[in-house]
């Protein structure tokens, strides 16, 4: 199985916030958010993997700051680490005020991590990660801190 650079499955995805997905008060509803952050960490998994993925985790979702109705929240999905079976994806998201002559701002950030499913819903091998980047490295690096973190915690909870 052939690796494949970080390029290759990386996503962006922008959504108009509407009224549906925010609280009387015009806020966006954290669960909208996450919703288009699974969908992007999704297409991400999914192009690696050219397979069926199902969410596993989600680690260290940060809300950084808040999307009204009407704002434009934009998410970027990229892989930082790529285990046996399954997938680490940072998204990133942005919030951007489109009434404003301002550039977007930072609004949440998460880890999701997705293993690859095969046709009978059994987890399967997926392609190892080609690192091209300083930046690729480290993110790699601390996805697999993370990884071997859980790994060593689900087997402790498990015993």
């Amino acid at each position: 199985m052939a690796s494949k650079k970080v390029s290759h499955s990386q996503v962006v995805m922008s959504s108009l916030m509407l009224p549906q997905h925010a609280n009387t008060s015009g806020n966006v509803h954290g669960g909208e958010i996450m919703k288009l952050m699974d969908s992007a960490a999704a297409v991400v998994a999914r192009r690696h993997a050219r397979s069926n993925v199902v969410t596993a985790r989600v680690d260290e979702l940060r809300f950084l700051h808040p999307c009204h109705i009407g704002d434009v929240v934009t998410c970027y999905g990229k892989l930082t680490f790529v285990g046996r079976t399954s997938m680490e994806v940072l998204v990133t998201v942005t919030v951007e005020d489109v009434k404003k002559d301002e550039p977007a701002k930072m609004a949440l950030t998460a880890y999701f991590t997705f293993v690859a499913l095969d046709e009978q819903g059994k987890p399967q091998e997926v392609p190892s990660l080609d690192i091209e980047t300083e930046e690729e490295l480290r993110l790699f690096k601390e996805g697999e801190r993370r990884y071997l973190a859980h790994k060593k915690t689900t087997t402790k909870d498990v015993l």
